[in-house]
């Protein structure tokens, strides 16, 4: 006699079953988006440029900043995040009592990659520059990345250490490229100490959802079905909702001066995103700069003397 499922479990059955899938969703959206792997140790003599044509003529650049921060003097730093994890970086130092900038790298790069050349930028403005890894990139601990919602608690932990550990008197720039960007523009709407006079944001997206969602879009997924599952997979295993805070609903709220870079032909975050952020934010000081035949997170390497310039005459009254 063939068994039968009492008539009251099969739809007890069907919704674990639709339960059991909708968490397996969610948790491959998890791993694919938010979660960072082991990272091996870095090699002496290995150079990691992104991938992509577009980099490739400046690979040349990018590698020579790589070697230049590598030998230049400079201290190695850390704080423990809010969570407990140690997060590291590079502090150097242009002279004492010269403005300081924080700088945030993007989505799954790291410090020496992505703000090599930043700290070149920030000698030739007279600035000292401290460079460090997000949670879960780099040398920094952690597993989970997330655009922007924990990082920028982060950062408010490095602005107390160089007040706290450097100088209690410095003038303080935050800066992020893509993802960092999106950071320093959430921290933006914080309480900040007096001390930060000004934000760089180059390449920010205007949203976790959007920027995830336009890339489904890329990858020719259904972003409006996906980007769901991908949300509670950030909540139940990332233990963050990525909806809660937002670049450009931070703008919103920000009154100390931001500057945003953006190149015309990105195609990864477009820079009508930074126009959106741009025009969100309160600021009584800011300024929007299209870099012409920049590429996403080249902004500074196709025009070095534009971006420093425009940096140089937007931060004259700080200088």
């Amino acid at each position: 006699m063939a068994f039968k499922l009492p008539h009251w479990l099969i739809p007890l059955t069907i919704l674990l079953s639709l339960a059991s899938l909708v968490l397996l969703v969610a948790c491959i959206c998890f791993f694919k988006i938010f979660y960072s792997v082991r990272r091996k140790p870095k090699h002496p003599e290995a150079y990691p440029i992104p991938e992509g044509k577009i980099y490739e003529p400046h690979r040349e650049q990018i590698t020579q900043w790589i070697k230049d921060i590598r030998t230049m003097a400079h201290t190695d730093v850390s704080v423990t995040s809010f969570d407990g994890l140690t997060l590291r970086g590079q502090y150097f130092e242009y002279e004492k009592g010269a403005p300081i900038e924080i700088l945030l790298h993007g989505y799954r790069g790291t410090a020496e990659r992505d703000l090599c050349g930043g700290v070149y930028r920030c000698f030739e403005l007279g600035h000292s520059a401290l460079i460090v890894d997000h949670r879960g990139s780099g040398n920094s601990e952690g597993r989970v990345i997330t655009f922007g919602a924990k990082e920028s608690r982060d950062c408010m932990t490095w602005i107390d250490f160089v007040l706290n550990n450097i100088d209690k008197d410095a003038k303080i720039i935050i800066t992020g490229i893509s993802m960092g960007a999106a950071t320093v523009m959430v921290t933006a709407s914080k309480e900040l100490p007096i001390n930060v006079v000004g934000v760089l944001a180059d390449c920010g997206y205007t949203s976790t959802q959007d920027i995830i969602k336009k890339v489904m879009r890329d990858m020719k997924l259904p972003p409006n079905i996906l980007y769901p599952f991908a949300r509670l997979g950030a909540i139940l295993f990332g233990g963050f909702d990525p909806d809660a805070d937002s670049p450009v609903e931070s703008m919103k709220k920000c009154s100390i001066p931001v500057i945003f870079f953006h190149g015309d032909v990105d195609d990864y975050v477009p820079c009508s995103m930074s126009e959106e952020n741009y025009a969100a934010c309160t600021s009584e000081h800011k300024r929007l700069v299209v870099i012409s035949g920049a590429g996403h997170g080249l902004c500074f390497p196709v025009d070095q003397k534009t971006y420093i310039d425009e940096l140089r005459d937007f931060f004259a009254p700080i200088a």
